[in-house]
């Protein structure tokens, strides 16, 4: 039984782990994404 307890938690503690790093793989993607669209705004006004 302790065994299946174990599991349980690392298959947990594994899809917790996995769903911060999937979550902040897509939040640093569009906050470049903001930065590179400021930037054109900033290019554009500098003309």
């Amino acid at each position: 039984m302790k065994t299946s307890f174990q599991r349980i938690a690392l298959l947990l503690l594994a899809s917790a782990v996995w769903t911060l790093v999937g979550t902040s793989c897509r939040t640093v993607r569009g906050f470049g994404q903001d930065v590179e669209h400021v930037g054109g705004h900033i290019e554009n006004a500098s003309r």
